[in-house]
């Protein structure tokens, strides 16, 4: 298979683009290197694209493996023949290659395997010819009865050569390829109730959907149904249909042995064909239905990582609870703890007036500005307290819900107790909670993706894919932002290009002991960092500390040269850049005409256009050219819902039916897909993602189930 030729077609692209994205790839070069500092090589492609190629190269590479691994199996048989060669270089998926191959795979010992060595194969392909003149089957089959062989009668004889044709007709790649492909064309997914109980899955106790629509979300639902035991799962096909399909090609009309052969061929259907082809179809819709939950869940993790920061603000982070009380935390503007604590402000407790005691404290003392509450148990009795302070002292104070998925795998980990070693487990939240407010990236990067809480049927999916696209989406989030160099953290800084867990540590231990890094070049002095760890990293980190304004920006230092010839010839210097003096810079390239002056810089047009908007914004975050978050300084029970009301609220998760937003109340509300928009929409990442900032009215409210309905069209007015 010519690899090139076949993502170049697929991915719509030029065959140089992918020509040389795969040699970099194959050269050690990371994903968001790439994307960022070889523009002119892979044609602009961004991160996303770039993964997904890399992720269909090493399906291609390894689908031409077991290519090569079958033909090399059949060879050694010496049963290639010219159009089994053929068939193979044509196959484009694993499935045709297994077809294929099935033949020829050293089986277990089987009914036909068993009346092969009773002797009945050349009984089986005279039945097979159907020959007009044959004799009839049970007369020829009375040559083959043999008691030492096990074939007592000529019944037994018959019924083992038409074992041997069964398995024969089961291992057709042509017939099971037509059968599969009809099947997922015209067959249905069914469900049934395994048990009278109610469950979550009554949706699907008497479910049928046709395979070519069913939505992926259904397949992940009814396979977890099925595994719980609550469903009974099939894929149901017109047996007629795939009988004829079979018979086309197996059975030939006007011969004695005719009827033998139907009857093995509906024997290889009902015994061997039909329960292979209807696991491979619910793999494949469970394959499906996985890579586009992951994809779901990759770009709400996206959405969410990239959450604009609220920065420099004393924050006091809530992490809410009931007996144990509601543990606090006080952090500077870098997030540095400045003060921690218990509070019991909701029942059974109560001790509502010694928690505004403390609260007033910390806010006098720290000057705060920002609660940041997690949205777990009593989440929403700590978010009343914190609306009757902040109206008590007279405002000056906001607060926001933030989720606390995964605080508590952080919390409990080696690497929490490692950063806080004289905390407990609660209080670590508590920091980790304000920290999310602050700074959404920097403190998710230490939770396992899987943990954070945006997505569905995340249990669901095959692991090391979802591990694997999750962790390039953290990988694609920490590298466009950028890292400082002297305060970031061994996690953040291990999710740089280029930076393993150890380098990591080792960058850590290298600051600690000798100081703020003041140059990137100091990078070359870390243990373990080599010239291509460097290459890869040094674009990404950032030194504010830095003589040179270029180390706080996203220039890489193979291009600094170029840079300074850029200042030179539009008449900058590094001095400018520093004060923030490069205003009419993007003005001058054009007047130069950029196609020239890169050139004469040696750089290409995109490079050029990088390093311009770099010099104009040193240090420059692109989460800040974001909306910011809502923060609210009151709250809402679902008791205050009625419908018709209008509200503003937060996007927390975005999957294939619909939205979730937080609008202030404990229970985030649904917005259907249906009631999103008026016109038609595949999916509610066509409009809406994590973070987004939008305004709802109230559908229903069942408090009871605590189901809050939502719906973004605007109601009617009466005219």
């Amino acid at each position: 298979m010519d690899i090139l030729a076949a993502l170049t077609a697929e991915f719509h692209l030029r065959p140089q683009q992918v020509e040389n994205t795969v040699r970099l790839i194959d050269d050690g070069n990371t994903i968001p290197f790439i994307a960022r500092y070889r523009k002119e090589m892979t044609g602009s492609l961004d991160d996303q694209v770039l993964r997904e190629l890399d992720e269909r190269l090493k399906y291609l590479r390894g689908l031409d493996e077991q290519r090569e691994k079958v033909r090399a199996a059949v060879e050694e048989q010496g049963a290639m023949t010219p159009e089994l060669a053929a068939a193979l270089d044509a196959a484009v998926t694993m499935t045709e290659i297994d077809d294929l191959y099935r033949p020829y795979r050293p089986k277990r010992r089987t009914r036909a395997s068993m009346a092969k060595e009773r002797g009945l194969q050349p009984l089986a392909d005279a039945l097979y010819a159907q020959e007009r003149s044959s004799a009839d089957p049970l007369t020829m089959a009375a040559a083959y009865v043999d008691p030492e062989k096990g074939v007592e009668t000529a019944q037994d004889a018959l019924q083992g050569a038409e074992d041997i044709l069964a398995e024969q007709i089961s291992d057709d790649a042509a017939v099971r390829k037509r059968l599969r492909f009809v099947c997922m064309a015209n067959g249905s997914l069914t469900a049934k109730a395994a048990t009278e109980e109610d469950s979550v899955y009554r949706l699907y106790y008497d479910f049928r959907e046709p395979l070519s629509r069913i939505a992926g979300h259904r397949v992940l639902a009814i396979n977890r149904g099925e595994r719980e035991e609550l469903l009974k799962v099939s894929v149901e096909f017109d047996r007629d249909k795939a009988m004829r399909i079979i018979e086309s090609e197996h059975v030939r009309e006007g011969s004695p042995c005719t009827a033998a052969v139907r009857e093995a061929a509906n024997d290889a259907y009902d015994r061997l064909i039909i329960p292979s082809i209807e696991r491979e179809i619910r793999n494949e819709l469970t394959e499906k239905a996985s890579d586009a939950a992951i994809k779901v869940f990759s770009t709400n993790l996206r959405q969410l990582l990239m959450q604009p920061p609220v920065k420099g603000k004393v924050t006091i982070g809530l992490d809410p609870g009931y007996r144990t009380g509601c543990k606090t935390a006080v952090i500077d503007g870098t997030g540095k703890v400045l003060d921690t604590g218990v509070i019991y402000p909701t029942p059974p407790h109560s001790k509502i007036e010694q928690a505004k005691d403390l609260m007033k404290k910390w806010i006098k003392t720290y000057h705060a500005e920002m609660f940041a509450i997690g949205n777990g148990t009593a989440s929403h009795e700590t978010e009343v307290f914190a609306a009757d302070l902040i109206r008590e002292i007279g405002g000056g104070l906001s607060y926001m819900v933030v989720s606390e998925a995964g605080a508590s795998v952080y919390s409990a980990s080696k690497l929490a107790a490692e950063e806080f070693p004289d905390y407990d487990v609660s209080l670590r939240s508590a920091v980790s909670i304000a920290r999310r407010l602050q700074d959404p990236l920097a403190e998710l990067v230490k939770i396992d993706p899987k943990a954070i809480g945006v997505g569905q049927y995340q249990h669901d999916m095959p692991q090391n894919h979802l591990s694997e696209a999750l962790g390039g989406v953290v990988e694609d989030c920490v590298n466009s932002v950028g890292v400082d160099l002297n305060t970031a953290s061994a996690p953040l800084l291990a999710r740089v290009a280029g930076v393993n867990g150890t380098v990591a540590k080792n960058i850590v231990a290298y600051r600690e002991e000798n100081g703020v890094f003041t140059s990137r070049a100091q990078l070359k002095k870390v243990p373990k960092l080599g010239p291509k760890a460097f290459e890869q990293c040094a674009g990404f980190l950032r030194v504010p500390e830095s003589r040179s304004p270029l180390d706080n920006t996203a220039v890489h230092p193979e291009s600094y040269d170029a840079a300074k010839a850029l200042l030179e010839k539009c008449g900058y210097t590094l001095e400018m850049v520093q004060n923030g003096q490069m205003s009419g810079l993007p003005e001058k390239i054009e007047a130069y005409g950029a196609s020239r002056l890169a050139q004469e810089l040696g750089i290409g047009e995109p490079t050029l256009r990088d390093i311009a908007a770099e010099l104009l914004k040193p240090g420059r975050d692109p989460r800040d050219e974001l909306p910011p978050p809502l923060l609210r300084t009151d709250v809402m029970g679902i008791e205050d819902l009625k419908p018709g009301m209008e509200l503003k609220g937060t996007v927390r998760n975005v999957i294939d039916f619909g939205a979730f937003v937080d609008i202030g109340v404990h229970q985030d509300g649904l917005v259907h897909i249906s009631q999103i928009t008026n016109r038609f929409i595949r999916h509610p990442s066509e409009m809406l993602k994590v973070g987004d900032v939008v305004t709802v009215w109230v559908l229903s409210v069942d408090a009871a189930k605590k189901r809050i309905g939502l719906t973004m069209k605007p109601p009617k007015t009466e005219e």
